[in-house]
């Protein structure tokens, strides 16, 4: 049989809300997500995209090249563990299934059956989430976006973008902003501790924190990995790695990452990370 791994709610909320320029759950290669539920729950409500498979045979859709295709994930009600069902395919079973999911992702939930790729191409993606329910980095859309902000109860904002809006008023959230150009010249690390205070200070207290910056790419990402190298001392590579399986396209600059490493020094007292690698 071939490999059956557990797919955790939050890698699949992750894998739905990645993006470039378009959402990545426009590709017709990137995600096959099957709903083995029954019909009639199926037609109540689903998780978006999916297609039905209330009978439990695993038939793949015609239209799906098993091969080339990113992730093909399948859910039922409340599934907690891997049986030995299923097709001889790799593929992920959503731990928890539709019950959980839906319970922390409500607003990823739709009775719509169909959909063209125009309707796919126009779906809001939401910030990736860093730390489940806590920590989450996105971009200034994303920041200034009411809805996104109330279905994620946000409560504070570390905004690192040249950009402010009156909207963050509006949604009654903590702002902390540091402007920072995208710049290899840019000093982001002066500003590292006060900003991992401020996002310490609000997951303390049970608040969901948002980082963000223009693009969603490069001054959040950096802030993000040196808020997990200040809170969880993880190494420069180890919160890379974990940052990078949250957003594929996190990109802090040359100078950023330079400033990382130094970061790194201070926050673990030697420099553990070798920033010469391609990756960086």
């Amino acid at each position: 049989m071939a490999g059956k791994v557990l797919c955790e709610a939050s890698e699949l909320y992750n894998i739905l809300n990645q993006y470039t320029h378009l959402p990545r759950l426009a590709e017709s290669n990137y995600l096959c997500l099957i709903n083995a539920c029954a019909a009639e729950s199926y037609n109540f409500s689903h998780i978006i995209t999916a297609r039905n498979d209330s009978d439990g045979k695993f038939i793949m859709p015609l239209d799906v090249e098993v091969e080339s295709m990113r992730y093909i994930i399948v859910y039922d009600s409340s599934t907690h563990s891997l049986s030995d069902s299923g097709p001889a395919i790799d593929f992920q079973i959503l731990s928890g299934g539709y019950e959980k999911f839906s319970a922390l992702y409500h607003f990823l939930r739709m009775q719509k059956i169909l959909y063209n790729i125009r309707e796919v191409e126009s779906f809001n993606p939401y910030p990736v989430e860093i730390l489940p329910g806590k920590l989450y980095m996105g971009d200034y859309r994303q920041a200034t976006n009411l809805q996104i902000l109330k279905d994620l109860k946000m409560n504070a904002l570390v905004n690192v973008s040249d950009e402010c809006s009156l909207m963050f008023k509006k949604a009654n959230c903590t702002v902390l902003h540091i402007r920072i150009a995208d710049s290899a010249e840019a000093d982001l690390i002066a500003s590292f501790e006060r900003m991992c205070v401020f996002i310490g200070s609000h997951l303390n207290t049970s608040s969901s924190v948002l980082i963000f910056s223009t693009l969603g790419v490069s001054q959040c990402s950096a802030v993000t990995v040196a808020y997990l190298m200040h809170h969880l001392k993880y190494t420069l590579k180890e919160a890379w790695i974990h940052i990078q399986q949250c957003k594929a396209n996190m990109r802090p600059n040359r100078g950023f990452v330079q400033q990382l490493s130094d970061w790194e020094l201070q926050t673990l007292g030697k420099r553990v990370t070798d920033i010469s690698e391609p990756k960086y």
